[in-house]
């Protein structure tokens, strides 16, 4: 188990009047263990937690299938096992929980994940036990990075970061986006991801589509290119898009890409301890306008093991609170996107990175590609070209 995690957990517990925590979303399982059990996400049924006591305590939950990877990556930490085809695993659960002195504990629960089938059984087998909400919780603990952190979602962003830049490098006119995705995807296992999520490439007029994949549309000279990837490493996940035009850029597209790159710079100058996340939010809706762009409902928001975590730079209200505002702290880190999808041209442009809030001010994790200009496309061609023409 992570130790720095668990503490965090801890804290909270004395905070919150909690004598246990379970984390039973792929996600929190994550972030309490660092790893993730492979077929946990995708099969809803196939439960795996992690159970921390007020006292310290800590133990394991999962399905037979993925016993041999619990037990392997966490061979000290004491597991409970459920059949996956014979077992009732919420009576397995109350078991364990009854085994470790918490049959009439007040116990922090993810109930926004849990089925409410699986609950409502829970609860039964556990009838003194008084089950509260804890998403929120841990949601909160997981807005401040660890240092441990961190330093993966530096290394996630420069790998999504080079993937893109690298492959916008070798494809031109005649490519397809299956090219540019065959390309993506090969460089963001090559540079160090153990995974990706939400590829996004989408050329010419579909550039304006918001989340879309890869299609078999071919290239052609004057087309804006957006391309986006999560590199995921144990669950956690960084997002970078950059924007390509190939050949040369369509009329207004540098003058659009100007003005967002001016909003990137002005982001990161208010990103800081202390700052309001709406603040900053409808400064960038303000220089939108200045440009008779369409507004969006954010421009950046937390991000590690979901792609979208609090706090958002925008509309979105803080765990649930509608109206409210955030204020940025130290350790946190942001996916912030300049962007417009539909720029009333033919064409939507996007600029993601990656950004830290450090003790007093930002620092950008996405830092390969230039983006202060249009990137374009075929550029490492070209070079492979004169090079050989020139040995010629």
């Amino acid at each position: 188990m992570r130790e720095e995690i668990v503490a965090k957990q801890i804290k909270a517990m004395a905070d919150n009047g909690l004598d246990a925590i379970i984390c039973s979303s792929p996600e929190n399982f994550a972030y309490t263990t660092g790893f993730v059990v492979p077929s946990q996400p995708l099969i809803r049924h196939r439960h795996a937690m992690t159970i921390v006591t007020a006292d310290g305590g800590t133990a394991l939950f999962g399905v037979d299938m993925e016993a041999s990877t619990i037990r392997r990556r966490l061979p000290d930490v004491p597991s409970r096992i459920w059949a996956e085809f014979s077992d009732d695993p919420m009576l397995v659960l109350a078991d364990q929980l009854s085994q470790l002195g918490l049959t009439k504990a007040r116990i922090g629960l993810e109930m926004d994940y849990l089925p409410a089938g699986d609950f409502s059984r829970l609860v039964a087998a556990m009838p003194e036990a008084r089950f509260e909400r804890a998403e929120s919780i841990l949601a909160r603990l997981r807005q401040i990075k660890t240092a441990e952190e961190i330093s993966l979602l530096r290394k996630l962003s420069r790998i999504a970061d080079r993937a893109i830049t690298d492959t916008l490098a070798v494809v031109d006119e005649g490519d397809s986006e299956m090219d540019i995705a065959g390309h993506l995807t090969r460089n963001v296992y090559a540079l160090g991801a153990d995974h990706f999520k939400l590829l996004i490439v989408a050329t010419g007029e579909r550039s304006v589509l918001p989340n879309v994949g890869p299609s078999e549309r071919i290239l052609k000279r004057g087309d804006v290119c957006r391309v986006e990837i999560f590199s995921v490493v144990n669950g956690y996940q960084a997002g970078v898009c950059r924007t390509a035009v190939v050949g040369e850029a369509p009329p207004m597209a540098d003058e659009i890409w100007a003005h967002l790159v001016e909003c990137k710079y002005e982001i990161m100058e208010k990103v800081k301890p202390g700052a309001s996340c709406r603040e900053i939010y409808d400064a960038f809706i303000a220089k939108l306008a200045k440009m008779n762009l369409p507004p969006i409902s954010f421009v950046g928001h937390g991000i590690g093991l979901h792609l979208h975590e609090d706090p958002y730079l925008g509309l979105t209200p803080v765990l649930g609170r509608p109206g409210s505002d955030a204020i940025l702290e130290e350790n946190m880190v942001l996916g912030f996107e300049p962007l417009c999808y539909d720029t009333g041209y033919g064409f939507g442009m996007q600029n993601k990175d990656m950004l830290l809030v450090t003790a007093n001010r930002s620092e950008l994790l996405s830092d390969y590609a230039d983006t202060d200009r249009l990137i374009l496309t075929g550029t490492a061609k070209r070079q492979e070209t004169t090079r050989e023409a020139v040995l010629a």
